[in-house]
Parts: structure tokens; sequence; C-alpha cells
């Protein structure tokens, strides 16, 4: 212990420790603080274990169309513990947008923005879209087809934006299409741009955290007035304030160590995402979708009407955006209750609703066409069979027809579900369905012989259900 006291008094001496650090460490909070208040922290935890393991995989990663793929697959199979070390890294990058969007919503549910806390909201929105762009951004490294192609997806939505389409889309891909100028960027703004901007925020915000305090739980009826609240502040202090390190921050260091578990553990039982092939440009038959933290815009884009979706495409994030950093501006003093704030809740519950909801309409994705569908059921071949209708079961197949449509329960959802399509369409309507096409369905009138589309139009109207 007499070695341990030596140094620290070495050091304090030189670098002015307990003058400096020790305040802010042992500086004062409300004793109300409670566990609604540990999301920031944990992100802070999340963001380091994020940052250390990503400066592990770079010592592995080459970040070149050529190596890539091939770097990643290795240090999932062959590195030592690379298959831990990337699943963390997969499983934080989760854990770092959810525990981020928590801390945004209980600052925004409990008003914890208002006077004098208009930075400390402004700065968190900013390390908010900062946190985002990491997760697209880290996406196209994995450069494999999954990757590759919602990257092309999100380029060309983005050259569709009305005036600034193009040099956007340019900017996304560094280019015309995507490529290793593409990669190239992704990863320097990845490792590079977007850390050194986040390491800066974070410094600041919790600078103002420190200078203004942290907000004290709301009580109804003790609405923000600036003219008075930082005496009101002081005095809740001087009453019932703790010093935040060990009295309040105890709870930040269980819960962080807690995220930091169940990371791990997801880490070692299910690992990273799995690869998909190589990437390759020349291979169109992909089904790209984002990671799923980008999934609701990914179903958005795909519900709304077409002839909006242009304006849509800028129009969403502009708003978002500027409707975040608008917040401390419209309403930083009055009451801060959720009591007397209940359009606060009904916000933020129909956002996660809706995120919710579009998240999972976007894991389905029912109008895409599914590219890789299992084969027709054997009960459905053997009724084919038996009712001599099994050519035109293997035509189903083969036109990629079950891409789209559903036949027993295995097929696409972009179509209407033709398990019992004989009970409603008469073989006169199917054939000028197949012939015509319409909504989302090409026409195939010069794509099959007359023989074919006698065979297919058999299979469909014997397809009448039990």
């Amino acid at each position: 212990m007499g070695v341990v006291k030596r140094t620290y008094g070495w050091l304090d001496e030189r670098l002015g420790i307990s003058t400096a650090l020790l305040p802010i460490v042992r500086h004062r909070v409300p004793r109300s603080v409670n566990w609604w208040y540990v999301f920031g922290s944990s992100t802070l935890v999340v963001f380091v274990v994020q940052v250390v393991t990503g400066v592990a995989l770079a010592f592995s990663y080459v970040p070149a169309p050529n190596s890539a793929f091939e770097s990643i697959d290795f240090i999932t199979h062959h590195e030592t513990l690379g298959h831990i070390v990337r699943g963390i890294h997969y499983w934080g990058a989760s854990a770092m947008v959810i525990l981020i969007v928590a801390h945004a919503a209980r600052t925004f549910v409990t008003g914890s923005y208002k006077y004098p806390r208009e930075l400390n909201w402004l700065s968190g929105v900013l390390l908010l879209l900062l946190t985002l762009g990491m997760a697209f951004t880290g996406q196209l490294l994995r450069w494999d087809q999954d990757a590759y192609w919602a990257v092309v997806v999100a380029a060309e939505q983005a050259g569709r934006a009305p005036v600034i389409g193009h040099p956007l889309a340019r900017l996304v891909v560094a280019g015309q299409t995507v490529g290793g100028n593409t990669l190239t960027r992704f990863y320097a703004t990845h490792v590079f741009l977007i850390p050194a901007l986040m390491f800066g925020l974070i410094g600041g915000h919790l600078y103002l955290v420190v200078r203004n305090g942290i907000s004290e739980p709301p009580r109804a009826g003790e609405p923000v007035d600036p003219a008075t609240y930082k005496k009101r502040y002081r005095d809740l202090l001087d009453r019932e304030g703790v010093p935040f390190w060990p009295d309040a921050a105890w709870r930040d260091v269980v819960f962080g160590l807690a995220i930091g578990a169940v990371i791990v553990a997801l880490a070692i039982a299910l690992g990273p995402k799995e690869l998909s092939a190589r990437a390759d440009p020349t291979v169109v038959k992909a089904y790209p979708r984002p990671d799923w933290y980008f999934l609701w815009l990914f179903a958005l884009l795909a519900l709304i009407p077409p002839g909006i979706e242009d304006w849509f495409i800028v129009g969403l994030p502009l708003l978002g955006a500027l409707a975040l950093f608008a917040v401390p501006f419209v309403s930083n003093k009055g009451e801060r209750s959720p009591r007397y704030r209940p359009w606060a809740l009904a916000i933020v519950g129909t956002v996660a609703v809706a995120g919710i909801v579009l998240v999972r309409e976007g894991k389905r994705a029912p109008w895409s066409p599914d590219l890789d569908p299992a084969p027709l059921p054997a009960a459905v071949v053997a009724n084919a069979q038996a009712a001599g209708v099994e050519p035109g079961a293997k035509l189903f197949e083969s036109f990629g027809c079950i891409n789209c449509h559903t036949v027993g329960g295995v097929g696409g959802e972009r179509g209407p579900d033709l398990s019992e399509v004989g009970n409603r369409l008469s073989q006169d309507q199917l054939t000028w369905r197949i012939l015509n096409g319409g909504h989302n369905m090409p026409a195939y009138a010069n794509n099959l012989t007359p023989e074919q589309l006698r065979q297919l139009v058999a299979f469909l109207a014997n397809q009448q259900g039990d």
C-alpha cells in the first residue's frame, strides 16, 4: 500500500488528480437519481468496447475489394479469439443503438433537455446521428453480397432525391458505382472520422453534464423557470445532494457490467452475423436488406406510395433531424413531469410501436421476391402428379413464379397466395393474368409457348385447397 500511495502522490503532484479530476468524479447529484439514468453511461461503456474491439479487428482487416471479405472470413474462423471479438463488435453495435435511443427517449419524456441543458440535448442528438452513421458505414466493411447490394440500393435511393440526388449518391459511393473507392471511404469514415468526432462530442457532453448537473427526476407542479431554476437546483443539492461516486455511480457500474456481460454472452453463444457470398457486382441475384437498425426505413420506403418516394427519401431524415434539434428551442421551460406532458409519452410510444412494426415488416419484406425459396411441398407435387399437371408445377418453379407467390405455405409474399387460386379464378381469368401481368407482375405473353401456358394454367387451376 505504501508503494501505491507514493505512486499516487507522485502522479498527483504532477497531474493534479486531486484538484482536477476528483472534483469531477465526486460532483454532487440529486439523491433521487435512479435506474432510469443509467442509459447514458452504459452507452459510453459500449462505445469504449466498440473502440477496443474495432482496433483489434483492424489489425487483421484489409480494406481492399480483393481482400476485405477474405480478411473478415479469416478473423471469424481462423484468428485467435477472432470469432468472439467480431461477435462482441457486432452485438455491441446493436447495443449502442438501443442504449442511445433509450437515453434520448428518457431525456425527452422527463424534460431533461430544458433549461439550462439545451446544449446537452443538442450534443446528444449529434452523438445519436453519428452512432447511426457508424452503424451504416460498418455494414459495407463485411464486403459480402448482402452488405454490397444494401449499399447499392441505398445509393440508388439517395440518387433519386430531388435536386441533391446526384451529388448525394456520388458522396455515398465515392464515384459512379460501389467499388474500391466506396470501401476505402466507408472504412476511413467508420474507423477515423466518426470516432474522432464522437470523442470530441462525448468530452463536450460530459463537460456539460458536470457543469449543469444531472437533472433531478421531474416532480409534478414544479415547472422549469429559467429565472429561478439554477438557485432551486443548488438548494436541492445542498439539501439532499450526494457524491456521484460512489453514491450514484454504482448503478451505472452495475448496469454497464450487465450490458457488457450480455454482449459477451451473445458473442460466445451466437457469434457475429454470418457472411453471405463474397461481394460480386456481376451477380445480381441478391436479396439486400440493411442491418436491423435501418430496417424501419427500408420498410417505410417500400410501403409509401411511389409518387412521394423521391421527396420522402430526403424529407423524412431531414425533418426528423430538424425536429430533434428544435426540441430545446420549442420547449425549454415549463413542466417536466410526464403527468402534465402526456404528448411526450404519446410521441415516444408512437415512435416505438411504429419502429417495432416497421422493423418486423422489414425483416419479412413481403414486397420483395424470395430469391431462394424452398421447393414446392411434397403434398403439392404429389397432388399435381395425381392430377396430371406436374409439368405446370415444374414451370411454376422454373419461371420464378414461386419467388413471388406462395403455394402450400412455400414461396414469396410479393404476390397473392395461390394455394386456393383455383377456387377464385377460372382458367380464362388465369390465362389473362399470366399473359398481361398486373400490379408488380410482369406480362409473360412473350415468354411462354402456348403449351407451357396451358400447363401452367392447369397446375394453378388445380390449386383448390382442401
